[in-house]
């Protein structure tokens, strides 16, 4: 199984700290953002790696992260994102990587405390089909909300709901066999202009074939100041996918 981790974005809702660098380059405790999330993806036996970045500073995530030897891989692969199209537009880009195989997904500003090993093993043993992870929140209405039933196989996706179903927002860790670029291929521009992954998801759930988990320990994005504060303080208080 491969691993994509989405690092692109202009990261607007963290400017001026965005002006003259990507979001997930920004610090998160004592590492850099982007860090986290191929941590989670280590830790989970994946070592075979795709980033997706884009704006001005591509070149500097492979001046931070070169082949990923701080991360025990032996290579990481690289591809760049022409302007914003949205997340299922960036994940379009692993395509030719994918090369047929299953793929974990976490964009690049999603932390946790814990791992993702057991969804992604439970995911390698599902014949077809996609695997969310979710997390209970207590303001749902600003998330893409799962309505699941007692076997975690998800009914329906409702995104930012006004009257949520649940409190199971679906948090940026996808798991995806070979089709989903088939399903992304077919997809319409929403109204902001963007391709997006809960239509994907969605795809999924018409088809019978999209199964949840609830993630174990915290987690968090760092996509707002609020957010980046709360990540940093976080990992000082209880560590996120630690190397040491």
């Amino acid at each position: 199984m491969k691993g994509v981790v989405l690092a692109g974005g202009l990261g607007t809702r963290l400017y001026p700290l965005t002006k003259i660098t990507n979001k997930h380059l920004l610090p998160v405790y004592d590492k850099p953002m982007v860090h986290y999330p191929i941590q989670a993806l280590v830790n989970a036996g994946i070592q075979d790696i795709l980033i997706v970045t884009g704006g001005n500073s591509a070149g500097d995530f492979l001046q931070l992260l070169g082949n990923g030897n701080d991360f025990g891989l032996k290579d990481l692969s690289y591809t760049y994102q022409q302007g914003e199209g949205g997340i299922a537009d960036a994940l379009k880009l692993a395509e030719h990587f994918a090369d047929g195989e299953k793929i974990v997904v976490i964009l690049g500003d999603n932390l946790i405390e814990k791992n993702i090993t057991k969804a992604v093993e439970d995911f390698a043993a599902q014949e077809t089909g996609a695997k969310i992870l979710l997390k209970e929140v207590h303001d749902p209405q600003r998330f893409g909300v799962a309505t699941v039933d007692a076997a975690g196989n998800v009914q329906k996706i409702i995104e930012k709901p006004k009257q949520p179903e649940s409190n199971l927002a679906v948090i940026g860790i996808y798991m995806y066999d070979a089709r989903v670029f088939d399903f992304i291929n077919q997809l319409e521009p929403s109204e902001r202009g963007e391709l997006e992954i809960t239509d994907v998801n969605n795809f999924y759930v018409q088809d019978g074939t999209l199964t949840s988990e609830v993630l174990d320990g915290w987690w968090t994005d760092a996509g707002t100041f609020d957010s980046l504060l709360r990540a940093s303080n976080m990992v000082a208080e209880g560590g996120a996918n630690r190397m040491d």
